[in-house]
């Protein structure tokens, strides 16, 4: 920082303690304060809405992950036991199905995914920064106009020996108030601009990401019930009747009678 720069920040840090103590008058735009309050609000939900949309890709990977390793081990389950049961063949269509899918989530959802979704939502955080670089600006700029006033009604009310001292502070006092008026005017002309923009930005992002949703819950539905059609029909019945539970309760009580599972007291 040089010394210029210095001299100005330690400048601006006492017109912040005396506008505290009500030494100076701090200017107070509503209009600015509102459109600031929605853009932060904007900027909030952006950065929000760029992590969720990439821990659902996450999660999807991981979701594929999963249902391909679940796939394997109940391939070998059963594979091991009776490679000609029905049940051997469903576990192996169901092994191939999920190694497909989890396939297409790197051909068909991975890179549209990041390029219509991700990419958009990352390019429009990176103009945060910039804009909060101008909006800190203007509070710099507020700040000196601020203490310019204040220096030219101190002179009013109480003229300095030296007449040159208030043709200086009232110079120095139009230069900022023009500075802060112009950086002022044009974050409340913007700010709603950027906003009014949202929409139609985040649209083909949307439409994008609801079609690659379906695209793979469609894909997956059709692999899905190409595995189905290896168990018999009645299996749907039994399982909205409850007799699937009462099968399984049977097995787990055959389970029970197993010598190497009963219990013993120690």
């Amino acid at each position: 920082m040089s010394w210029t720069g210095f001299k100005k920040g330690l400048s601006r840090t006492g017109t912040t303690l005396m506008q505290k103590t009500g030494q100076v008058e701090r200017t107070i735009d509503r209009e600015f304060n509102e459109e600031e309050t929605k853009y932060k609000a904007y900027e909030k939900e952006v950065d929000k809405l760029q992590k969720e949309a990439k821990a659902y890709l996450d999660s999807m990977r991981a979701m594929a992950g999963s249902q391909s390793r679940i796939g394997d081990t109940i391939d070998k389950f059963y594979g091991s036991a009776d490679r000609t049961s029905e049940g051997a063949m469903a576990a192996n269509a169901y092994k191939r199905s999920v190694d497909e899918l989890d396939s297409s989530i790197n051909r068909e959802l991975d890179a549209p995914y990041r390029t219509c979704v991700l990419e958009p939502l990352g390019k429009m955080n990176a103009y945060f920064p910039v804009i909060n670089d101008t909006i800190s600006k203007r509070q710099k700029k507020m700040l000196d106009y601020d203490s310019a006033r204040s220096k030219v009604r101190k002179l009013q009310d109480k003229p300095s020996e030296d007449p040159n001292k208030l043709p200086a502070a009232q110079k120095e006092y139009e230069d900022s108030k023009e500075v802060y008026e112009f950086m002022n005017e044009q974050l409340i002309a913007e700010l709603p601009q950027l906003l009014d923009l949202r929409v139609p930005f985040f649209d083909p992002s949307f439409e994008a990401m609801i079609r690659i949703q379906c695209k793979f819950a469609e894909e997956g539905y059709e692999k899905m019930g190409g595995v189905q059609r290896y168990f018999q029909e009645s299996i749907r019945n039994d399982y909205a009747s409850g007799q699937l539970d009462a099968q399984v309760e049977a097995v787990l009580e055959e389970i029970k009678e197993l010598t190497i599972c009963a219990t013993h007291g120690s």
